[in-house]
């Protein structure tokens, strides 16, 4: 007689599979804010149920879809802590300790495939903003008309530190100390974030 299996069955990869490549569509096509998770289960064919249960929330989809092995909800309330006049450093150190961690392999790629590949690209944008700026920027006391710019500042200062950094590895910013890095831009993202843009 064979023993009975305990736990969660394994799940039909060709429904998971089914289910991101539904997202990646609907996430791209009309954005984070727009797509529900009715949306995806529709064009995947399946019961929304089943797509909770595959992914969870639609934050945990997404990051599936962009392929991020990094929560940006799990890791921002230690950039938001403190006072707000340091969070450019904080953000700064953060980013670089997740991209120079080996989770940041993952972080490159995506970055190199932005360049090349449009669908990624957007994937990647949303991603940035949804995920990241949206949340910074609305801890901070900042102008609703103004978070569009100062968010699309933001992004330019760190996906141009991670171009540099990682991608074309012009030095000495490729191999500098990561407080260094710190200081020398951590003062520009914050006057991103909260100072005068005149």
């Amino acid at each position: 007689m064979t023993p009975r299996r305990t736990g969660r069955r394994p799940g039909n990869p060709d429904t998971r599979e089914a289910i991101l490549a539904a997202a990646r569509t609907a996430f791209a096509e009309r954005g984070f804010d727009a797509t529900s998770i009715r949306v995806i289960a529709t064009a995947a064919g399946v019961d929304p149920a089943l797509v909770h249960h595959y992914f969870g929330s639609k934050d945990q989809l997404f990051r599936a879809t962009v392929d991020i092995p990094v929560d940006p909800a799990a890791l921002l309330p230690a950039v938001l802590a403190g006072t707000p006049d340091e969070v450019g450093e904080r953000l700064v150190r953060l980013f670089l300790g997740v991209w120079d961690s080996p989770t940041g392999a993952a972080a490159v790629a995506l970055l190199r495939s932005a360049t090349n590949n449009e669908w990624t690209a957007r994937l990647m944008r949303e991603f940035l903003v949804t995920q990241v700026l949206r949340r910074v920027l609305d801890h901070l006391d900042v102008a609703p008309d103004e978070l569009p710019l100062r968010g699309s500042l933001v992004a330019s200062q760190m996906i141009g530190l991670a171009m540099m950094r990682y991608v074309i590895r012009l030095e000495p910013v490729a191999s500098a100390d990561p407080e260094t890095l710190v200081a020398a831009l951590g003062p520009t993202v914050q006057r991103y974030l909260t100072g005068d843009l005149g």
